[in-house]
């Protein structure tokens, strides 16, 4: 009977979780850290505690208050929570919010459906041309791009193949090579394969029939040797 009655226990001492969640985080830009810093906050609020200090999220995590402060300035920095002040009788309550992150999953798909599809899939593709799973500045640099720079994710997904290609897999020369094309004025796929071409057609000039011995690697700039 206690069995039977410890069961019951566990059955009523749950947290309903959105699966949209655990399923889109990554195309979010969060890290798994991240994650469970947003279910933990979201835990405490079930509870009550709707400002809870760092000391009662990281009661039940493996990191230290410090990594767990520079986590929520991140979820902030990524305007993925928010802390929200409502003032009442002279007094000022203040919450953690959530409805960024909720906001963000939950958008309506027609809301650049196809954009936000590359998006999700931009992440994966990094990791598996990289055989790792990201870091959160490497996502961070990503979310500058789509976010601050406003590039299309398949003109990045091009710079990195062009990057794959040169055998100079890493951001860096990611960087230099859409900090280039923005210098050329690219900004399409088709616009990329036309700087590309022209650099080819000069290249070829000089090439000579040795190009026929080797792979064309002409098409792929070498845009950090590019002294314009």
């Amino acid at each position: 009977m206690q069995k039977n009655s410890s069961f019951y226990q566990l059955l009523f001492d749950q947290m309903t979780l959105p699966k949209s969640i655990l399923l889109n985080y990554t195309s979010l830009g969060m890290t798994e850290g991240e994650l469970v810093v947003i279910l933990q906050i979201y835990r405490l609020q079930l509870e009550g505690n709707r400002l809870p200090s760092i000391q009662a999220i990281s009661e039940h995590m493996t990191i230290n208050e410090q990594e767990l402060a520079q986590m929520l300035k991140k979820l902030m920095q990524k305007d993925l929570i928010k802390i929200e002040q409502h003032q009442e009788d002279d007094v000022i309550y203040e919450w953690y919010s959530l409805e960024p992150v909720w906001n963000k999953i939950y958008e309506p798909v027609q809301q650049n459906e196809e954009e936000g599809e590359h998006e999700g899939k931009l992440f994966y593709l990094f990791e598996q041309e990289f055989g790792r799973a990201l870091s959160p500045i490497e996502i961070e640099t990503i979310n500058h791009w789509l976010d601050e720079d406003n590039l299309a994710p398949s003109l990045i997904k091009a710079a990195l193949r062009e990057a794959v290609l040169m055998g100079k897999l890493n951001f860096r020369y990611v960087d230099r090579i859409l900090i280039e094309w923005r210098k050329k004025g690219v900004k399409t796929v088709e616009d990329a394969r036309k700087v590309s071409q022209s650099f080819r057609q000069n290249s070829n000039q000089v090439a000579g029939t040795q190009k026929k011995k080797k792979r064309d690697t002409s098409v792929y700039y070498n845009w950090l040797e590019d002294g314009e």
